[in-house]
């Protein structure tokens, strides 16, 4: 079985970052591609960003595009998002997530497997 396991939330004021961390275990997910997703307090879990296995495709939010950055070491077995520009409405539980192994990319919440217990990220204004 795969685990996931997120790290770097916190508490942060607006304008500034933060880099999570997310690291894989028990298998290998190199070819598989990867996300972050976070859930606001009464909200759905929302696509933040993606990455295919090869880390030559990558998606973002409009909402956080240009301010959020995407990377994997498959070799680490580890994928990233730093954050940097952060707004109050970025404040969520943060999950990294990891696809159903036919998939190399995926911007679906229904076509990841395996998810991380998630971080906070809390952003004050």
């Amino acid at each position: 079985q795969v685990q996931l396991v997120e790290s770097g939330g916190g508490l942060v004021q607006a304008g500034g970052s933060l880099r999570l961390s997310c690291a894989a275990s028990g298998r290998t997910f190199s070819r598989y591609g990867m996300g972050w997703f976070r859930q606001a307090p009464g909200k759905e879990r929302e696509i933040v960003s993606a990455i295919s296995w090869s880390g030559g495709r990558k998606y973002y939010a409009d909402s956080v595009k240009g301010r959020f950055t995407i990377s994997r070491d498959n070799a680490k077995n580890t994928v990233n998002l730093q954050m940097n520009s952060l707004k109050p409405e970025d404040t969520a539980v943060y999950y990294c997530a990891i696809t159903a192994p036919y998939y190399t990319f995926s911007t679906s919440v229904h076509e990841y497997d395996y998810w991380g217990q998630g971080t906070q990220v809390t952003v004050s204004s």
